[in-house]
């Protein structure tokens, strides 16, 4: 039977393997896994964010109310007359970069699964924290326009399926294009995207891509 000194002693060595080991890492937060899907579609000229409307807390993106039938809703972002003219023209694309009428958001709800209802466009799927997500809404959120009764502005009906045309905050420029903003939202989203070299819808495909190998 072993003594006391020698149960002390080898108590002794046991809490100085555990102090010497390598000791756990905390755990993440829940809110900081990257659980969410946010796609990127390429439309040619611009591109747009798709989310499930069920991963959007309406307290934080209200306006996904007007698609209370979407399991989907698509936003972009872009100058109001050339958004908004389903003949745009190079002169419209000119003047959008230099003497822009204002901007607009283009939210679409819809029910069929992405690449069905996208089937010539290029896609890439991204995965956010909670945090991101809702960070990343709460930019959606603030680019609404509003009248003085604190409403969005709705505009008109949208390009295809259920959507609408939104009036928006933001000064469409040459540097700041659609899909600029829509680097900048996925950056607040906690992707590693880089704005700058988001000018075109091809350069924003491959920061999203960029970031999808770096995880």
């Amino acid at each position: 039977m072993p003594t006391i000194r020698t149960v002390r002693f080898l108590t002794a060595v046991a809490l100085a393997a555990g102090c010497l080991g390598p000791a756990a890492g905390p755990e993440p937060r829940r809110s900081d896994i990257p659980a969410f899907a946010v796609w990127v579609v390429d439309h040619g000229w611009h591109t747009a964010i798709v989310v499930r409307r069920s991963d959007v807390d309406e307290t934080i993106w209200p306006e996904v109310k007007d698609f209370p039938e979407a399991a989907f809703v698509e936003i972009a972002w872009g100058d109001r007359d050339f958004y908004m003219d389903d003949r745009a023209t190079g002169w419209l694309a000119l003047k959008a970069a230099f003497f822009t009428s204002g901007s607009v958001l283009h939210v679409v709800g819809f029910n069929t699964p992405i690449a069905t209802y996208f089937p010539g466009s290029d896609v890439v799927e991204l995965r956010v924290s909670r945090r991101g997500f809702d960070a990343m809404t709460q930019v959606f959120h603030d680019e609404y326009q509003r009248d003085e009764t604190n409403r969005p502005v709705r505009l008109a009906p949208g390009l295809y399926g259920a959507s609408r045309f939104y009036a928006a905050r933001g000064r469409y420029h040459l540097f700041n294009t659609c899909n600029t903003w829509v680097a900048r939202a996925l950056r607040d989203a906690g992707l590693d995207i880089t704005p700058a070299g988001t000018v075109t819808a091809g350069g924003v495909m491959q920061e999203a891509r960029r970031a999808v190998a770096d995880r």
